[in-house]
């Protein structure tokens, strides 16, 4: 299948790179700069540098796609429009490009629910987590809204607080709720959750959490 990844040179966007080029998918990475990618990757991928958010730029990298993939994200805590601006310009894009399914990154810290253990769901997430984040998850919140609003074939990802590690291991899901003491998620079992998740009809206009090992709380 051709995939287009956006947020290509963060961390779960080059493990969306390398796990999908294993799996033998033809794979166009949109960034603003192509010398973030690394060397051994840039000669097995279509590259494309443009705007994000501009949909008019993106355009081609999106037509022909079986799915799109978008990981972007931001470092800073401040006031950010990166996730709802950047979801409005892919969705711009795609529908011009009649492109149908595109798979979003988002976080389970965004929502409590009955997933969630009582610690969890009633003093770590509403006290501590989405104060620390809140501009960051204001912003998601409204991506969320935007792609659930679009005509499109979406999934909205919420994996927990995100880890590094080279390789996917054992990770859960659960649809339309939270995972209980899913504390943490490598960036590894995320993409490979999305990758999974392509052609999973079910999957389609649902939120997936994901998490690996935890325990309850």
């Amino acid at each position: 299948m051709r995939l287009a990844v956006f947020g290509a040179t963060g961390g779960i966007g080059l493990q969306l790179l390398r796990q999908a080029l294993g799996l033998g998918h033809e794979v166009t990475a949109v960034v603003r700069d192509a010398s973030r990618l690394p060397a051994e990757l840039r000669g097995r991928l279509d590259v494309v540098e443009a705007d994000v958010m501009n949909p008019d730029a993106i355009v081609p990298a999106v037509k022909g796609c079986g799915a799109v993939l978008s990981a972007m994200g931001t470092r800073d805590r401040g006031p950010t429009t990166v996730h709802s601006a950047s979801t409005t310009s892919i969705i711009q894009a795609m529908t011009q490009a009649q492109a149908r399914r595109m798979l979003l990154v988002s976080a389970s810290g965004l929502v409590a629910d009955a997933g969630d253990g009582v610690f969890t769901r009633y003093v770590l997430k509403p006290l501590i987590v989405q104060r620390l984040f809140r501009h960051s998850y204001t912003d998601l919140a409204r991506a969320e809204e935007l792609l659930r609003a679009s005509d499109l074939d979406w999934t909205i990802v919420r994996p927990s607080r995100l880890l590094d590690t080279e390789r996917p291991g054992h990770y859960r899901t659960a649809r339309d709720l939270n995972i209980r003491g899913g504390l943490s998620t490598t960036r590894a079992d995320v993409a490979h959750c999305m990758l999974d998740l392509i052609d999973d009809p079910s999957s389609v206009r649902h939120v997936v959490s994901v998490a690996s090992q935890g325990s309850a709380v």
